[in-house]
Protein backbone atom coordinates (compact mmCIF):
# COMPACT_ATOMS: atom_id res chain seq x y z
CA UNK A 1 0.00 0.00 0.00
CA UNK A 2 2.93 2.14 0.71
CA UNK A 3 4.89 1.75 -2.08
CA UNK A 4 1.60 2.33 -4.59
CA UNK A 5 0.99 5.48 -2.63
CA UNK A 6 4.57 6.39 -3.14
CA UNK A 7 4.55 5.54 -7.14
CA UNK A 8 1.07 7.45 -7.86
CA UNK A 9 2.20 10.56 -5.92
CA UNK A 10 5.87 10.39 -8.19
CA UNK A 11 3.68 10.04 -11.24
CA UNK A 12 1.86 13.32 -10.14
CA UNK A 13 4.66 15.18 -9.35
CA UNK A 14 6.33 14.07 -12.92
CA UNK A 15 2.84 15.49 -14.33
CA UNK A 16 2.76 18.61 -12.80
CA UNK A 17 6.19 19.64 -13.38
CA UNK A 18 5.82 18.95 -16.50
CA UNK A 19 2.71 20.87 -16.97
CA UNK A 20 4.51 24.00 -14.97
CA UNK A 21 7.44 23.90 -17.67
CA UNK A 22 4.87 23.80 -20.80
CA UNK A 23 4.30 27.59 -20.73
CA UNK A 24 7.43 28.32 -20.11
CA UNK A 25 8.80 26.12 -23.47
CA UNK A 26 6.33 27.30 -25.53
CA UNK A 27 7.21 31.12 -24.54
CA UNK A 28 11.07 30.30 -25.27
CA UNK A 29 9.73 28.70 -28.28
CA UNK A 30 7.97 31.13 -29.26
CA UNK A 31 10.80 34.29 -28.61
CA UNK A 32 13.08 31.52 -30.77
CA UNK A 33 10.94 31.27 -33.77
CA UNK A 34 9.93 35.23 -34.33
CA UNK A 35 9.70 36.42 -36.57
CA UNK A 36 8.29 33.74 -38.86
CA UNK A 37 7.52 35.99 -41.49
CA UNK A 38 8.02 39.70 -43.07
CA UNK A 39 7.10 42.22 -40.06
CA UNK A 40 4.81 45.52 -41.12
CA UNK A 41 5.85 48.48 -39.06
CA UNK A 42 3.52 51.23 -39.61
CA UNK A 43 3.84 55.16 -39.27
CA UNK A 44 1.20 57.67 -38.79
CA UNK A 45 2.86 59.97 -41.38
CA UNK A 46 3.94 60.55 -44.85
CA UNK A 47 7.64 59.28 -46.10
CA UNK A 48 9.82 61.59 -45.35
CA UNK A 49 9.29 63.20 -42.44
CA UNK A 50 11.31 62.65 -38.80
CA UNK A 51 8.67 59.57 -38.17
CA UNK A 52 9.04 58.10 -41.44
CA UNK A 53 13.09 58.12 -41.32
CA UNK A 54 13.32 56.71 -37.64
CA UNK A 55 10.74 53.94 -39.04
CA UNK A 56 13.32 53.29 -41.81
CA UNK A 57 16.34 53.10 -39.08
CA UNK A 58 14.08 50.65 -37.08
CA UNK A 59 13.08 48.49 -40.22
CA UNK A 60 17.06 48.43 -41.10
CA UNK A 61 18.24 47.51 -38.03
CA UNK A 62 15.49 44.63 -37.44
CA UNK A 63 16.11 42.96 -40.65
CA UNK A 64 19.71 43.06 -40.21
CA UNK A 65 19.86 41.48 -36.74
CA UNK A 66 16.57 39.49 -37.09
CA UNK A 67 16.52 37.91 -40.68
CA UNK A 68 13.43 38.74 -41.64
CA UNK A 69 11.92 41.91 -43.88
CA UNK A 70 10.76 44.62 -41.73
CA UNK A 71 8.85 46.66 -43.82
CA UNK A 72 7.56 50.68 -43.24
CA UNK A 73 4.30 50.98 -44.33
CA UNK A 74 2.82 54.86 -44.42
CA UNK A 75 -0.40 55.30 -43.25
CA UNK A 76 -0.80 59.09 -42.72
CA UNK A 77 -4.28 60.41 -41.44
CA UNK A 78 -5.84 61.75 -38.51
CA UNK A 79 -2.96 62.83 -36.74
CA UNK A 80 -1.86 59.16 -36.83
CA UNK A 81 -5.03 57.99 -35.50
CA UNK A 82 -5.34 55.47 -38.34
CA UNK A 83 -2.36 53.83 -38.30
CA UNK A 84 -2.77 52.92 -34.49
CA UNK A 85 -6.02 51.68 -35.12
CA UNK A 86 -4.77 49.34 -37.80
CA UNK A 87 -2.07 47.95 -35.25
CA UNK A 88 -4.79 47.88 -32.52
CA UNK A 89 -6.81 45.60 -34.80
CA UNK A 90 -3.75 43.77 -36.04
CA UNK A 91 -3.05 39.85 -34.26
CA UNK A 92 -0.65 40.07 -31.67
CA UNK A 93 1.97 38.20 -32.55
CA UNK A 94 4.65 40.61 -33.46
CA UNK A 95 4.11 40.85 -36.90
CA UNK A 96 2.61 43.97 -37.14
CA UNK A 97 4.66 46.97 -35.37
CA UNK A 98 3.38 50.58 -34.90
CA UNK A 99 5.89 54.07 -34.64
CA UNK A 100 4.32 55.75 -31.75
CA UNK A 101 5.33 59.16 -30.59
CA UNK A 102 4.34 62.38 -28.97
CA UNK A 103 1.05 62.55 -31.14
CA UNK A 104 -0.28 59.56 -29.82
CA UNK A 105 -0.21 60.47 -26.17
CA UNK A 106 -1.89 64.35 -27.79
CA UNK A 107 -4.58 62.27 -29.38
CA UNK A 108 -5.66 60.79 -26.33
CA UNK A 109 -7.61 63.88 -24.84
CA UNK A 110 -7.95 65.75 -27.98
CA UNK A 111 -10.08 63.30 -30.13
CA UNK A 112 -13.60 62.26 -27.91
CA UNK A 113 -14.46 59.04 -30.08
CA UNK A 114 -11.77 57.34 -30.79
CA UNK A 115 -12.25 53.72 -31.67
CA UNK A 116 -9.63 52.20 -29.18
CA UNK A 117 -7.65 53.43 -25.87
CA UNK A 118 -3.44 53.87 -26.95
CA UNK A 119 -2.20 53.36 -23.33
CA UNK A 120 -5.04 50.40 -22.96
CA UNK A 121 -4.33 48.52 -26.20
CA UNK A 122 -0.68 49.35 -27.49
CA UNK A 123 2.01 47.91 -25.36
CA UNK A 124 5.30 50.16 -25.59
CA UNK A 125 8.42 47.84 -26.26
CA UNK A 126 11.12 50.10 -27.22
CA UNK A 127 11.77 53.94 -27.16
CA UNK A 128 14.51 55.31 -30.14
CA UNK A 129 14.93 59.10 -30.07
CA UNK A 130 14.01 62.09 -28.45
CA UNK A 131 14.97 65.36 -28.67
CA UNK A 132 13.57 69.28 -27.76
CA UNK A 133 11.63 71.10 -29.62
CA UNK A 134 12.44 74.78 -29.87
CA UNK A 135 10.99 78.19 -29.88
CA UNK A 136 11.68 80.31 -33.29
CA UNK A 137 11.01 83.53 -34.37
CA UNK A 138 11.25 85.69 -37.55
CA UNK A 139 14.12 87.48 -37.58
CA UNK A 140 12.63 90.46 -38.20
CA UNK A 141 10.44 89.93 -34.86
CA UNK A 142 11.55 92.19 -32.32
CA UNK A 143 12.55 89.94 -29.78
CA UNK A 144 16.39 88.60 -28.98
CA UNK A 145 15.44 85.85 -25.77
CA UNK A 146 12.36 84.13 -23.83
CA UNK A 147 12.06 87.02 -21.48
CA UNK A 148 11.79 89.52 -24.18
CA UNK A 149 9.29 87.38 -25.71
CA UNK A 150 6.99 87.37 -22.90
CA UNK A 151 6.90 90.75 -22.35
CA UNK A 152 6.68 91.69 -25.63
CA UNK A 153 3.39 89.49 -25.10
CA UNK A 154 2.02 90.65 -22.35
CA UNK A 155 2.35 94.10 -23.79
CA UNK A 156 0.50 93.11 -26.67
CA UNK A 157 -1.94 90.63 -25.35
CA UNK A 158 -3.66 88.22 -28.33
CA UNK A 159 -1.37 90.56 -31.10
CA UNK A 160 1.20 87.71 -31.00
CA UNK A 161 0.98 84.89 -33.34
CA UNK A 162 1.81 81.23 -33.09
CA UNK A 163 1.82 78.84 -36.06
CA UNK A 164 0.61 74.64 -35.97
CA UNK A 165 -1.48 72.35 -37.13
CA UNK A 166 -3.70 71.50 -34.15
CA UNK A 167 -3.41 69.44 -31.66
CA UNK A 168 0.07 68.85 -33.06
CA UNK A 169 3.42 68.88 -30.71
CA UNK A 170 4.40 71.98 -32.09
CA UNK A 171 0.79 73.45 -30.48
CA UNK A 172 0.36 71.96 -27.92
CA UNK A 173 4.39 73.03 -26.72
CA UNK A 174 2.95 76.54 -27.70
CA UNK A 175 0.01 75.82 -25.37
CA UNK A 176 1.71 75.11 -22.86
CA UNK A 177 4.10 78.34 -22.93
CA UNK A 178 0.84 80.33 -22.57
CA UNK A 179 -0.07 78.68 -19.31
CA UNK A 180 3.54 78.39 -18.10
CA UNK A 181 4.33 82.26 -18.67
CA UNK A 182 0.99 83.43 -18.39
CA UNK A 183 0.72 85.10 -21.85
CA UNK A 184 -1.83 85.56 -24.56
CA UNK A 185 -0.67 84.16 -27.94
CA UNK A 186 -2.80 83.74 -30.68
CA UNK A 187 -3.02 80.29 -32.75
CA UNK A 188 -2.84 80.28 -36.43
CA UNK A 189 -3.83 77.05 -37.96
CA UNK A 190 -1.85 75.38 -40.25
CA UNK A 191 -2.62 72.18 -42.22
CA UNK A 192 1.55 71.30 -41.64
CA UNK A 193 4.37 72.09 -40.23
CA UNK A 194 6.24 72.93 -43.63
CA UNK A 195 3.75 75.28 -44.49
CA UNK A 196 4.01 77.09 -40.40
CA UNK A 197 7.59 77.33 -41.12
CA UNK A 198 7.28 79.14 -44.55
CA UNK A 199 4.86 81.47 -43.27
CA UNK A 200 7.22 82.00 -40.17
CA UNK A 201 10.50 82.74 -42.53
CA UNK A 202 8.07 84.90 -44.43
CA UNK A 203 6.91 86.97 -41.33
CA UNK A 204 3.17 86.12 -41.86
CA UNK A 205 3.01 85.15 -38.29
CA UNK A 206 5.70 85.39 -35.36
CA UNK A 207 6.33 82.58 -33.13
CA UNK A 208 7.05 78.35 -33.73
CA UNK A 209 7.32 75.94 -31.46
CA UNK A 210 8.96 73.98 -34.02
CA UNK A 211 10.71 70.04 -33.44
CA UNK A 212 14.92 70.62 -33.82
CA UNK A 213 14.76 68.32 -36.93
CA UNK A 214 12.89 70.39 -39.34
CA UNK A 215 13.96 73.77 -37.88
CA UNK A 216 17.55 73.06 -37.65
CA UNK A 217 18.85 74.14 -40.75
CA UNK A 218 16.81 77.21 -41.06
CA UNK A 219 18.15 78.35 -37.83
CA UNK A 220 21.82 77.50 -38.80
CA UNK A 221 20.93 79.40 -42.55
CA UNK A 222 19.74 82.64 -40.20
CA UNK A 223 16.44 82.39 -41.62
CA UNK A 224 14.95 81.67 -38.39
CA UNK A 225 16.00 83.15 -34.78
CA UNK A 226 15.97 80.62 -32.22
CA UNK A 227 15.14 81.68 -28.42
CA UNK A 228 15.50 78.60 -26.27
CA UNK A 229 14.70 74.80 -26.60
CA UNK A 230 12.03 72.96 -25.34
CA UNK A 231 13.80 70.62 -22.99
CA UNK A 232 14.25 70.17 -19.30
CA UNK A 233 17.50 71.10 -19.97
CA UNK A 234 20.00 72.07 -22.80
CA UNK A 235 21.02 70.06 -26.21
CA UNK A 236 24.00 68.60 -27.44
CA UNK A 237 22.76 69.94 -30.60
CA UNK A 238 22.48 73.34 -29.66
CA UNK A 239 24.76 73.18 -26.21
CA UNK A 240 25.06 77.54 -26.21
CA UNK A 241 21.02 77.64 -26.07
CA UNK A 242 19.67 78.06 -23.24
CA UNK A 243 16.23 75.91 -22.53
CA UNK A 244 12.99 77.77 -21.70
CA UNK A 245 13.19 76.16 -18.23
CA UNK A 246 15.85 78.55 -17.15
CA UNK A 247 13.50 81.69 -17.47
CA UNK A 248 10.20 79.51 -17.10
CA UNK A 249 10.75 76.48 -14.53
CA UNK A 250 9.00 73.56 -14.83
CA UNK A 251 8.50 74.07 -18.41
CA UNK A 252 9.44 70.77 -20.49
CA UNK A 253 8.19 69.64 -23.95
CA UNK A 254 10.29 67.22 -25.89
CA UNK A 255 9.63 65.19 -29.57
CA UNK A 256 10.20 61.34 -28.64
CA UNK A 257 9.59 58.15 -31.00
CA UNK A 258 9.58 54.43 -30.36
CA UNK A 259 7.75 51.02 -31.14
CA UNK A 260 4.87 49.56 -30.21
CA UNK A 261 2.43 46.86 -30.70
CA UNK A 262 -1.08 45.38 -30.22
CA UNK A 263 -1.83 44.44 -26.31
CA UNK A 264 -1.62 40.76 -25.70
CA UNK A 265 1.88 40.81 -27.63
CA UNK A 266 3.91 38.05 -25.85
CA UNK A 267 6.17 39.57 -23.48
CA UNK A 268 8.91 37.40 -24.34
CA UNK A 269 8.68 39.00 -28.28
CA UNK A 270 8.53 42.68 -26.36
CA UNK A 271 11.61 41.91 -24.64
CA UNK A 272 13.38 40.44 -27.97
CA UNK A 273 12.48 43.07 -30.31
CA UNK A 274 13.55 45.58 -27.14
CA UNK A 275 16.73 43.73 -26.67
CA UNK A 276 17.39 44.55 -30.20
CA UNK A 277 16.38 47.90 -30.53
CA UNK A 278 18.91 48.74 -27.52
CA UNK A 279 21.69 46.72 -29.01
CA UNK A 280 21.37 49.15 -32.23
CA UNK A 281 21.00 52.58 -29.85
CA UNK A 282 24.50 51.40 -28.00
CA UNK A 283 26.21 51.31 -31.57
CA UNK A 284 28.10 54.34 -32.43
CA UNK A 285 26.73 54.16 -35.91
CA UNK A 286 23.55 54.13 -35.17
CA UNK A 287 23.99 56.62 -32.76
CA UNK A 288 25.40 59.12 -35.33
CA UNK A 289 22.29 58.41 -37.46
CA UNK A 290 19.98 59.88 -34.74
CA UNK A 291 21.83 62.43 -34.25
CA UNK A 292 22.10 63.34 -37.95
CA UNK A 293 17.82 63.89 -37.85
CA UNK A 294 18.37 66.59 -34.77
CA UNK A 295 17.43 63.66 -31.90
CA UNK A 296 19.66 61.95 -29.52
CA UNK A 297 19.27 58.00 -28.48
CA UNK A 298 16.81 57.23 -25.84
CA UNK A 299 17.15 53.53 -24.84
CA UNK A 300 14.55 52.21 -22.08
CA UNK A 301 13.09 48.69 -20.80
CA UNK A 302 9.75 47.86 -21.74
CA UNK A 303 8.42 48.82 -18.39
CA UNK A 304 10.03 52.10 -17.93
CA UNK A 305 8.88 53.07 -21.94
CA UNK A 306 5.47 52.23 -20.89
CA UNK A 307 5.68 54.50 -17.54
CA UNK A 308 7.27 57.16 -19.85
CA UNK A 309 3.97 57.16 -22.02
CA UNK A 310 1.85 57.11 -19.28
CA UNK A 311 3.92 60.47 -17.85
CA UNK A 312 3.20 62.00 -21.01
CA UNK A 313 -0.18 61.03 -21.83
CA UNK A 314 -1.18 62.64 -18.18
CA UNK A 315 0.65 65.45 -18.73
CA UNK A 316 -1.04 66.61 -22.60
CA UNK A 317 -4.17 65.45 -21.12
CA UNK A 318 -4.49 68.73 -19.06
CA UNK A 319 -2.98 71.19 -21.25
CA UNK A 320 -5.47 70.19 -23.85
CA UNK A 321 -8.61 70.24 -21.77
CA UNK A 322 -6.93 73.69 -19.80
CA UNK A 323 -6.60 74.91 -23.25
CA UNK A 324 -10.24 73.61 -24.29
CA UNK A 325 -8.36 72.47 -27.58
CA UNK A 326 -10.43 70.72 -30.06
CA UNK A 327 -9.27 68.71 -33.36
CA UNK A 328 -10.14 70.84 -37.32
Amino acid sequence: MRRTTWTTRRKFLHLAAGAAATPFAAHVARAQTYPSRPVRLIAGFPAGGITDVLARFAAQWLSERLGQPYIVENRAGAASNLATEAVVRAPADGHTLLMINAANTINTALFDKLSFDFVRDIVPIASMAQGPGVIVVTPVFPVKSVPELIAYAKANPGKTTFGAPTGTPAHVNGELFKIVAGVDLTHVPYRGTPQALTDLIGGQIQVGFADLPSSLEHIKAGRLRALAVTSAGRSTLLPDMPAVAEFLPGYEAIGWHGIGAPKNTPVEIVDKLNKEINARLADPKSQAQIAGTGYEPFATSPSEFARFVVAETEKWDKVVKFAGLKPD
